[in-house]
C-alpha cells in the first residue's frame, strides 16, 4: 500500500489524528483478523509487556527551545505498547526510524512550548522548526507523554467521526514509526508506512480471547464501550455495512457509524454498546452485514488482573 500526503486534521482536546489518502485496491488473501489464544497466554503477554510503563526522562527544555531526547526506557516502552496492541490484532510489529524519532522530538517540543496541538503549526509557533512542523503533519499527537499516549490513542476519545489514532496504530501498512516526547506532550509519526499484512480486515477488540483490560487500560479516563469497537479495511467497502452483536444467544444492541475515510485505513466503522457493557468471561459474536465481503468473528474477554 502507498500513502499520500496529509489532507487535513482534527483538533480535539487532548489528541489529534493525522489523515492521509489510502489506495482502495490490491490483491490480498481472505484472512480472518487476529489469532485465538488461551486466556493464560493472553494475560501473560499483556501483563509482561505492561509491567514497566515508565515514561523515561526528557533532556530538553522549552525555555531554550532544546528538543533534547527521551531516555531509551521511555521510547522503548512506548514502542512496546504499540506492538502489544498490534500483536493482539494479529498485525506484525513495527520499529522506529531514527530520523522520524528526531523529527517527532521537535514536534513534541513545539506542542509543549505552545501548550496546544496542531497538525499545521506555522513559523509563529514557539520553538518552531521545519522538521517539527513536518512531523506534526505526519503524526498522531497528544497532550500526554509518549507511553500513556498509546493507550489514549487506542481508546480515542474525542474523535467520534474518525477513531483516527487507533486506525493508524492498527494500519496494515504502518511502519517504521517515530516516537518523540517531552514530559507532557508527544508525537507519533505514522505516515509513509511500508509495512505489509495479509489481513483483509482488522477489528478492535480483535477476534479470539483478549484481555478485558483493553476496554479501559489502567489510568485511562474513557473506554471502548464509550468510544466504540471498530472494524477497518483498505479493501472491503464498509460504507453500507451494519453490525449485529450477540452474546449468549441474545442480541446486544449497538449504534453503528461509518467513519471518515483515510485515517490509517480507507474504510472503517465503529459500533458502540447501547445499554450494556463488556464483561469478562463473555463471548461476543460480531457480524458485519452489507459490506462488500462478509465479516464475522467472536471475541471472548478474560480478566487479566
Amino acid at each position: 500500500m502507498t500513502r499520500g500526503n496529509p489532507l487535513g486534521f482534527l483538533t480535539p482536546l487532548v489528541l489529534c489524528a493525522a489523515i492521509a489518502a489510502c489506495d482502495d485496491g490490491g490483491d490480498f488473501d481472505t484472512t480472518d483478523a487476529g489469532d485465538t489464544d488461551t486466556g493464560q497466554d493472553i494475560c501473560g503477554e499483556w501483563n509482561a509487556e505492561r509491567a514497566d510503563l515508565s515514561e523515561g526522562d526528557w533532556s530538553g527544555d522549552t525555555a531554550s527551545c532544546q528538543a533534547g531526547d527521551v531516555s531509551d526506557t521511555g521510547r522503548d516502552n512506548a514502542l512496546k505498547v504499540v506492538n502489544l496492541y498490534r500483536s493482539l490484532a494479529g498485525l506484525p510489529e513495527v520499529a522506529t526510524d531514527p530520523d522520524h524519532d528526531a523529527a517527532t522530538q521537535e514536534c513534541a517540543l513545539m506542542m509543549h512550548a505552545s501548550g496546544s496541538l496542531s497538525h499545521s503549526p506555522d513559523s509563529t509557533w514557539p520553538c518552531y522548526t521545519e522538521d517539527g512542523a513536518t512531523a506534526a503533519g505526519s503524526s498522531n499527537i497528544a497532550s500526554a507523554p509518549g507511553v500513556s499516549a498509546v493507550d489514549l490513542y487506542m481508546i480515542d476519545p474525542g474523535n467520534e467521526n474518525t477513531l483516527g489514532h487507533r486506525r493508524w496504530i492498527l494500519s496494515a501498512g504502518l511502519g517504521p514509526i517515530g516516537l518523540g516526547t517531552t514530559d507532557q506532550y508527544s508525537c507519533m509519526w505514522v505516515f509513509g508506512g511500508t509495512g505489509t499484512s495479509d489481513l483483509d480486515w482488522i477489528a478492535w477488540p480483535p477476534e479470539g480471547e483478549v484481555p478485558l483490560q483493553i476496554v479501559q487500560p489502567a489510568g485511562s479516563w474513557s473506554s471502548l464501550d464509550a468510544t466504540g469497537w471498530s472494524v477497518q479495511s483498505d479493501f472491503i467497502d464498509l460504507s453500507a455495512a451494519t453490525v449485529t452483536v450477540q452474546a449468549g444467544g441474545e442480541d446486544m444492541p449497538v449504534a453503528t457509524t461509518y467513519l471518515a475515510q483515510g485515517y490509517g485505513s480507507f474504510h472503517a466503522l465503529k459500533f458502540i454498546p447501547d445499554g450494556w457493557t463488556t464483561e469478562a468471561g463473555t463471548t461476543y459474536t460480531v457480524t458485519v452485514d452489507g459490506a462488500s465481503e462478509p465479516i464475522s468473528y467472536s471475541v471472548t474477554f478474560t480478566d487479566c488482573e
